[in-house]
């Protein structure tokens, strides 16, 4: 994996030169320090910071053609590159490496746009073409790599990550986008193409664009997350376990290729044990594991942990994460993010791939992506039991279903109902198109108290703006279109980005995701609903394609979201020193997100050690790491020299 980054000059001849494309690729040092190559032409310049996984020697970029009429930089990787490499050497191509980006290249001579369909992979691909005078982009199915860019004065510029934009050029405007800072205090995460910054987008998941002197073209959309699931009776439970089956071990087998060892990552869960499984099973892959433990027992997953890595025998390296630990790391986290969030997560993942850099491990195979295309997370459940009593009023199995979702949840049936319709809005109705996610939204939208009038202002009416989704969700039964929709709001800007790409790229650690192989997604997206969830027994499929590689116990385990604490991490031990300094008055003021007022009151909360709920928990870190990313990217933002 790499760092990318480059300028296209529309109708600016003059400013841009290798000095610029210096500038924009130093910041991102850490997505590729093994090496750095430049492209200077006519209208374009690229630059590449490399992290060496395949053609160690030889796979150096910018890479050319033929002719050198066409060239290219690459963040990621093209898992089924030997297969094309083989179609395209028979068509007459001749190549100067053995690397995967040389691939995309030749593909691209032969079929145009039309590449991206053979490209099993992911990836941020940026390709000048010295005759058209044109840049084109694109960017992976899923989204797993990122591809910002931005207009300004005549150029165009693109990079991994916004601090590369932002050292273009010194006038180029910072400012927080604060309708993008209500969308995340509400939804979680940016939703769509903007991002925190005024002014910089990103390209979406499975889009491609061009750049020509004629300008911008609007970015194409060549692939989309599919959800058309098969007629009932089609096929049986154990026809569509036994294909997935397959798809997994094809999916795990390429993406072990590499001419650097690949470890993977062991969460304790069924995610990263059925990946793990695989590759015992089906390949010759050492079995070298990576976990993250926590000090606080709440969240802390060791046990089960130890109990997979002894049944399958791995060689396995764990980091124990403490609240000083993620204290200590949050700003540097928040400057990787490069925007606001609503949890600490990110950071223990942050530490692990540290782990695995001081293991000098380059690659990782990681279990995400499961829960959202085979139906894993509580919202789905939570979703089909509002359904249920929606369509059951009078059922005497409400109050079971809801505690058995949360079970540290006493109620008596008396309350329940009512409990139920304040929560969870149980008696909404089912064919609203964002049913499932309205409880979410509604609870987190409670950190608006914080929000200064200006981005109370700037986010009204945040959900109208998912509108332009109404039509890929007409159609779907309520399962499915809670999936989409955590497959849309949610997995490529925070899942992919905050938690993925940047928490892994900030050690120089490339994460490989066998569940996000497109042939497994599409996949998915065709097993019928009440087959993904079964009752309320969530992944249904997926257990019944790991049930003889994996102990029954594994398999059946109850699933423990992923977690961290949050301001117990700031305040249960020594509090540190930087709170005072990005939550004072003057600085809130300064930047004119938050009310100053209501943060001092939350403050002083938090120094009491009260109890805090889950508004207070998202309240908190969303505050001070909106006011990190003021102070490092907009206020303190120095340009590299």
């Amino acid at each position: 994996m790499c760092g990318i980054a480059g300028y296209f000059q529309i109708n600016n001849r003059q400013q841009n030169d290798r000095q610029t494309l210096k500038r924009m690729i130093f910041p991102v040092r850490h997505r590729g320090p093994d090496d750095f190559g430049f492209f200077v032409g006519k209208t374009t310049g690229l630059a590449h910071a490399r992290l060496s996984i395949i053609d160690l020697e030889g796979g150096r970029q910018p890479i050319a053609n033929e002719d050198r009429t066409l060239w290219i930089i690459f963040n990621g990787e093209i898992f089924n590159y030997p297969e094309l490499r083989a179609e395209l050497l028979k068509k007459g191509h001749i190549f100067t490496t053995h690397s995967d980006t040389e691939v995309i290249l030749h593909l691209y001579e032969e079929k145009g746009t039309d590449c991206l369909a053979d490209l099993n992979g992911q990836f941020a691909i940026a390709i000048h073409d010295t005759k058209k005078q044109a840049l084109f982009l694109a960017r992976d199915r899923m989204g797993i790599r990122p591809l910002f860019y931005t207009h300004h004065n005549g150029s165009f510029y693109f990079a991994s990550e916004v601090k590369s934009i932002f050292s273009a050029h010194h006038a180029l405007p910072r400012q927080i986008n604060q309708h993008v800072l209500s969308e995340i205090f509400t939804f979680w995460s940016p939703v769509g193409e903007k991002s925190i910054f005024s002014g910089i987008k990103q390209l979406l998941p499975g889009h491609f664009m061009e750049v020509t002197d004629s300008g911008i073209h609007e970015p194409q959309c060549y692939w989309s997350i599919p959800f058309c699931p098969d007629e009932p009776g089609k096929r049986s439970e154990q026809e569509y376990a036994a294909e997935l089956r397959e798809l997994l071990i094809d999916a795990v087998r390429i993406r072990l290729r590499a001419d650097v060892p690949v470890g993977a990552y062991l969460s304790g869960g069924l995610d990263s044990s059925a990946i793990t499984s695989l590759v015992k099973n089906y390949t010759n892959n050492p079995l070298k594991t990576f976990s993250v433990t926590f000090s606080d027992k709440v969240y802390d997953e060791s046990a089960e942990q130890n109990e997979i890595k002894e049944y399958l025998g791995t060689d396995h390296n764990q980091i124990v994460c403490s609240y000083k630990d993620i204290a200590e790391s949050f700003p540097e986290v928040i400057l990787h993010t490069e925007t606001p969030i609503l949890r600490t997560a990110p950071v223990p993942l942050f530490l692990l791939s540290q782990l695995v850099h001081q293991n000098q491990y380059k690659v990782v195979l990681t279990g995400e992506g499961a829960d959202e295309i085979m139906g894993g997370y509580d919202i789905f459940k939570e979703a089909k039991i509002r359904a249920f009593i929606h369509a059951q009023p009078n059922s005497i199995y409400r109050p079971q279903l809801l505690k058995r979702l949360y079970p540290y949840m006493a109620l008596s049936p008396a309350k329940f109902v009512e409990f139920a319709r304040k929560s969870f809005a149980a008696d909404a109705d089912t064919h609203d198109l964002f049913y499932a996610h309205r409880p979410r939204w509604k609870t987190t939208s409670g950190t608006h108290i914080f929000l200064s009038n200006q981005v109370l202002e700037q986010g009204k009416e945040l959900v109208k703006g998912l509108d332009y989704m109404h039509n890929n969700l007409k159609g779907l039964d309520f399962f499915n279109r809670a999936q989409y929709l955590e497959c849309k709001t949610l997995m490529a800007n925070y899942l992919l980005s905050s938690q993925g790409d940047r928490m892994a790229m900030a050690h120089s650690v490339e994460g490989r995701f066998p569940f996000l192989d497109h042939r497994v997604v599409e996949f998915a997206g065709r097993i019928p609903t009440y087959y993904k969830m079964k009752a309320l027994n969530e992944k249904n499929i997926l257990k019944q394609a790991m049930e003889d590689i994996l102990p029954p116990h594994i398999v059946r385990r109850k699933k423990q979201p992923y977690m961290a604490p949050d301001i117990s991490s700031f305040f249960a031990e020594k509090e540190p020193d930087y709170l005072d300094y990005f939550l004072s008055p003057s600085l809130l003021n300064e930047a004119g997100l938050f009310k100053p007022k209501a943060v001092e009151k939350l403050l002083e909360k938090c120094r009491k050690k009260s109890r805090q709920g889950f508004r207070e928990n998202m309240a908190f870190v969303g505050i001070l790491s909106s006011q990190i990313v003021y102070e490092k990217m907009i206020k303190n933002f120095k340009l590299a020299t």
